[in-house]
């Protein structure tokens, strides 16, 4: 017994028929142009033969065949354009859906819950946005156009050649049957084979995301003989499958022959046998082998559609299988969700900016990174997260910036829980500048105005000045309109961290986090950094993940984590007098230096 087609999880898929039609929904009125002009070319087409026993028997009783065969080319002219009229109308909309498939796909992919990210390799969801929709043209375009066309034809030469003689059909159909047991015995390891060069297919691309991603560290390391290896691996399996897949396919063209060419020869052969024991015209058996031709391409495009539809198949399943994937919600709970922090005395405009009161959160179940965490962002305050690596402060930002929701506990934004706000409502009011300070391909100016792109000089101007960018800007010959590079590359690692913090400031986010913002600067860029903190503080709470001494004793508040709890907070006098692990941290990256901070 065969192995059922599974999914990437070992369970059975369940995609069938009628999941493919829901894609033709959309486009059921060209589906049904399609149909009725492949309609009216097959009655073009099987008229023909009929005019054909007509010329015949007019040749034999001596009556005029012009007009026939004058009826006979316009048949044959007509039907070459309604056809290739419907071909188009087919193809068209079979790429119609294709397109709707991959931006509903784009769509989807860009909202996935941050947990799926985490789950997925993301070179595999671009395979899955890229090749495997493209591979879907396969299963639309192609295949569902041959099954429509190929069907519609079939039906009207079978009535006729029953019509013409039955006997003689029941010889094709027996031929025409073992054909099909054969196809029909091969489909499924087609399906299989396809499934798995798909698969290949991700995986390969997904290697090559990695290490190219990471081109630099693979140079210096000099592992790019592994790395060919490692997606020599994926591109060789997915040649196996597809050396597979054409092994089963070719089983196809072979069985096609044997229904077709062996019942003409069986038929010519009977045929011609009757007539010259005259129990038949020479006109009918021209007619029915007419058809017999006829007959070879609707056999071949059926044929070849399941084969066809078959290898679409897996593609389709790997893009249904994330299209399936739950994307995040930005819907504001109703009643039942969990009710917002109480209101502190002295009313809302007192409230602290951010508060987290016993949160805890694991990205695995039973596994909590946070535990328990509590702690204040006053209004215009400047907060530094500080801790060991491991300790939670990244997870930290990340539950405010709501990629996840808490397991327990209450995240309060402006006094309020911000699980009774939109997401989308919630990050405009966030800005977010992260360690790697990610640039994306562009202008300067571009990125710049990603989170805001209606605004104006004058904004652009004040966030350039902030975050100390104008002698960059005056250094390129284009200024703001100059190229930043693939993921900023033309810039050094500095710049690239001050164009995050400018595109952040854009925005005038009432909180914004920076994840260790003075990583890659140097001593004369971190100074400047400083003065823009705090020239920033006047006008939004800054929570920053700090790991330099010079960034923690700027801080009005400072958070202390271990093994995802608060264990201390303070200014960095108090916790200096108070904590013993805030001394050993700060004594393990600068020896001797317990001093307070100075003033600004």
């Amino acid at each position: 017994m065969k192995p059922d087609a599974t999914d990437e999880n070992g369970e059975r898929s369940r995609r069938g028929p009628r999941d493919f039609l829901r894609l033709l929904y959309g486009h059921r009125r060209w589906v049904a142009l399609a149909v009725l002009l492949t309609l009216g070319a097959s009655a073009l087409s099987l008229a023909q033969p009929l005019l054909v026993k007509q010329v015949i028997e007019s040749t034999g009783s001596g009556s005029s065949v012009g007009p026939a065969l004058a009826l006979l080319v316009v048949l044959f002219l007509a039907q070459a354009l309604v056809q290739g009229l419907a071909q188009f109308v087919l193809a068209r909309t079979g790429e119609g859906i294709v397109l709707g498939i991959r931006l509903g796909l784009i769509r989807h992919v860009l909202r996935l819950p941050m947990a799926v990210y985490d789950r997925h390799r993301i070179g595999d969801l671009i395979s899955r946005t890229s090749t495997d929709s493209t591979t879907l043209r396969l299963l639309v375009a192609e295949g569902f156009t041959e099954a429509v066309t190929g069907a519609i034809g079939l039906i009207g030469i079978v009535v006729l050649m029953v019509w013409l003689d039955w006997l003689m059909f029941l010889v094709v159909l027996a031929m025409v049957a073992i054909a099909t047991v054969i196809v029909v015995s091969v489909l499924h390891g087609i399906e299989v084979a396809s499934l798995t060069t798909q698969r290949a297919t991700g995986a390969m691309t997904a290697d090559l995301e990695r290490a190219l991603g990471a081109i630099r560290t693979v140079r210096a390391s000099r592992a790019e003989q592994r790395e060919t290896d490692r997606i020599a691996g994926g591109a060789r399996s997915a040649y196996a499958g597809s050396v597979r897949m054409a092994k089963l396919d070719a089983v196809v063209a072979p069985a096609i022959q044997l229904a077709v060419k062996g019942s003409f020869v069986v038929v010519l052969l009977i045929g011609g046998m009757r007539v010259a024991d005259r129990q038949g015209s020479v006109a009918d058996l021209a007619a029915f082998l007419l058809y017999m031709i006829y007959l070879v391409e609707p056999i071949g495009m059926l044929f070849q559609s399941l084969s066809t539809m078959e290898q679409g198949v897996g593609a389709y399943r790997r893009v249904t299988e994330v299209l399936e994937l739950p994307t995040e919600q930005d819907t504001v709970p109703g009643a039942g969700a969990r009710a917002p922090g109480p209101a502190r005395a002295g009313g809302p405009s007192r409230a602290p900016v951010l508060e987290f009161r016993d949160v805890w959160f694991g990205y695995e179940p039973r596994r909590p990174v946070l535990r328990g965490v509590t702690f204040e962002a006053p209004e215009r305050s400047h907060v530094a997260l500080i801790g060991s690596s491991g300790v939670g402060k990244s997870t930290v930002f990340a539950l405010i910036e709501r990629f996840y929701d808490p397991d327990d506990g209450h995240i309060l934004f402006d006094g309020r829980d911000i699980g009774v706000t939109g997401r989308v409502e919630h990050r405009a009011r966030v800005g977010l500048v992260e360690q790697h300070a990610p640039v994306l391909y562009g202008t300067l100016r571009e990125n710049l105005t990603y989170a805001v792109p209606d605004a104006g000089q004058e904004e652009l101007d004040r966030v350039v000045e902030l975050a100390h960018l104008t002698d960059l800007i005056d250094r390129l010959p284009r200024g703001l309109d100059s190229d930043a590079g693939e993921h900023g590359m033309a810039l050094s690692g500095g710049e690239r961290q001050r164009i995050a913090i400018a595109r952040a400031l854009l925005a005038r986010p009432r909180l914004l986090l920076l994840d260790e913002p003075t990583a890659h600067l140097d001593a004369v860029s971190e100074a400047a950094l400083r003065q823009s903190m705090r020239e920033t503080a006047r006008e939004c709470t800054l929570v920053v993940i700090a790991h330099r001494m010079s960034t923690i004793r700027a801080a009005d508040l400072i958070v202390v984590l271990d093994a995802g709890r608060v264990v201390a907070t303070g200014s960095h006098r108090d916790l200096v007098d108070s904590s013993e692990h805030y001394r050993s941290l700060i004594l393990a990256q600068q020896p001797g230096d317990l001093r307070a901070p100075r003033t600004a």
